[in-house]
Parts: structure tokens; C-alpha cells; sequence
């Protein structure tokens, strides 16, 4: 048997699976309407949505199965995701990939298996919508195109799972994207003892630039704040717009003064933005940070609070 290799963009691709909140929820007629489609169709006893998670594949909708996931190390998925094209095994005994795998020798005794890879809208493979039967089988030239218009209907549906986690205006986390993305990475990093900071941001004197300028210049200082920061931010760093003019970030494996010095970067970047613009006005901001303590924040909320309150203690000590 051939265990699934790991896609060269693994973690960015977890990143955004897991920025989806999807994982271990309930089902949802919008995608089980499309797997019953997939078994009806095809004339299969199986079909799935699945997507690939760090250590296994879990079924977001499930027709034909009595487990919601397997072990990605014996998953068909997890090959199926390293490429863009539909991924077919006509007869899985007859492949040496295959032929030992506990899911064919055993229930539910895999003999044929579709799968068309499902991407996010940055191009990050989630998982699939595959088709599994108990006999071998071909695949024609229309079953395969039928299978890519389902997994395209599928790919839509992510995506407006998605956008309900991305905002708008700057295409970045948004609130509740941010919550669940950080929740994760604080678990993480108090399971592992890695240190984290929280940077909470503000723009300065926002109103007086919608005021003046219009509010189409405003949303064109959110933006080139939000390029500034995401220019500053390193790969596994996570930032958001909160909401109006508030930003975060929460720097992994960061302490408190390392965090100051990232800001200082930040604010160096946004000046030299500044400068070079010259839109008649000048983008600055106040910050707070704190740094994670897992015995004292045990939540994202917590540790907002407590950077909301250095922040506006500094803007406050501005006048």
C-alpha cells in the first residue's frame, strides 16, 4: 500500500481548510443534495464529500458509509488531491497502490474509486467529491465531465462558506474567520509551549479622511493598510480586519518585545507608504499587545480585551 504523499502547499492549504470552520460539523442539505446526485447518477453505492485534514479525511456529507472518517494515510482522497484531474482507479485489485489497503481487503471493499479534487478560490486543494463502488468499473468521457459539473457545484458551495469568513472590502479574515482561525493556533501553540503575541491595531483620525476625501478614499486606506500588514506578516501569522478600522495580528512563536519590533516595521512600511502616495493624508495607527499566557487567556476574546484596552490607552495618552 502507498500512503498519499503531502501537497508542497500543505500548510497553506490546511490554513485554509481550517479557515472554512467546516471540519466536524453537521451535515447540510446543500452538499448532501449534491452526493445523493453523484450516487444516483453514477448508479453507485457510495459518494462523498470529503476533505483531507492534517491526519485524516473527514466526510463533510456521506451517502453509503457508516463512519464520518478514515486515517488519511489509507485514504484514496489523499492521492487525489496532489493533482488537478480527476483521479480514477478502474479496478483497485488490479493496482499496487491499492491492492493491500484495509479499505479494499476490508469494508467497505473498494473496487472502483472517482475523485475530482475540490479547490478553494486561492487554488488550495480542500478535498474531494468522489465515487466509490463494490466492482470494478470504466469511466467514460461523460461520466467524467458529469463529475467535474458536480464537484464545480460543490467548489461553489465552499466558497460561499468562505466568504462568509473573509471580508469584503480588503479579502482578508474578518471577524469570525479570525476567531476560529486563532482559537486553533492558540490551541496549538499552548499544547506545543509556543509563545504568541496579539497585536491589536486602530487606524488614527479615520473619520476626518471619509469626511474630506469621501468614503471611496476610505476604503482605499483600509486597503493599502491591510497590504502594508499583510507585507509585514510572516507565513504562519494571522491577521484580520475586526471590523470599521480595527486590524489584529497574532504572531506565532513571537514574544512580546519581538512583536514590538514587527510593529515598528509595520509602522516604518505604512510611513514609506505614506510618503510615496501623497493622497493628502497621512495613514497612522495605535496599537496594544499582549503576549499569550495560557493560564490567564484562555480564549481569542480574552486576549482582544486585553489589547483593545492597551489600545485605546495609547490613543487616549495621543489626545
Amino acid at each position: 500500500m502507498k500512503k498519499p504523499d503531502n501537497p508542497q502547499d500543505e500548510q497553506a492549504r490546511l490554513e485554509t481548510l481550517r479557515s472554512l470552520s467546516i471540519l466536524d460539523t453537521p451535515p447540510e442539505e446543500r452538499f448532501d443534495r449534491l452526493t445523493r446526485m453523484a450516487k444516483r447518477l453514477f448508479g453507485v453505492p457510495i459518494a462523498l464529500v470529503s476533505l483531507i485534514d492534517e491526519n485524516r479525511q473527514w466526510f463533510k456529507s456521506c451517502f453509503g458509509l457508516s463512519v464520518s472518517e478514515t486515517s488519511r494515510d489509507i485514504s484514496f482522497c489523499g492521492h487525489a488531491i496532489l493533482g488537478n484531474d480527476l483521479f480514477i482507479i478502474p479496478n483497485t485489485i488490479e493496482d499496487e497502490r491499492f491492492a493491500d489497503n484495509p479499505l479494499v481487503l476490508n469494508d467497505p471493499f473498494i473496487r472502483f474509486y472517482a475523485g475530482c479534487p475540490l479547490s478553494a478560490p486561492n487554488g488550495r486543494k480542500l478535498g474531494t467529491l468522489c465515487i466509490i463502488d463494490h466492482q470494478p468499473r470504466s469511466f467514460g468521457k461523460e461520466d467524467l465531465e458529469a463529475l467535474k459539473d458536480l464537484a464545480s457545484m460543490v467548489e461553489r458551495e465552499l466558497s460561499a462558506v468562505q466568504q462568509a469568513t473573509l471580508d469584503e472590502l480588503t479579502n482578508i479574515s474578518n471577524r469570525r474567520g479570525f476567531m476560529m482561525l486563532a482559537q486553533y493556533s492558540l490551541h496549538l501553540c499552548a499544547r506545543e509551549k509556543i509563545s504568541a503575541s496579539m497585536v491589536f491595531m486602530d487606524l488614527d483620525k479615520f473619520k476626518p479622511i471619509n469626511d474630506t476625501f469621501g468614503h471611496a478614499e476610505g476604503d482605499q486606506a483600509l486597503i493599502a493598510f491591510t497590504e502594508q500588514m499583510k507585507a509585514t506578516c510572516r507565513d504562519a501569522d494571522i491577521y484580520a480586519r475586526l471590523g470599521g478600522d480595527e486590524f489584529v495580528m497574532l504572531l506565532i512563536n513571537t514574544s512580546k518585545e519581538h512583536a514590538e519590533n514587527i510593529v515598528a516595521r509595520l509602522r516604518q512600511s505604512v510611513e514609506q507608504y505614506n510618503q510615496e502616495a501623497k493622497r493628502g493624508y497621512g495613514i497612522t495607527f495605535s496599537h496594544g499587545i499582549t503576549e499569550f499566557n495560557p493560564e490567564r487567556q484562555h480564549t481569542i476574546e480574552a486576549m482582544l480585551a486585553d489589547g483593545d484596552s492597551l489600545m485605546y490607552a495609547l490613543k487616549k495618552s495621543k489626545g
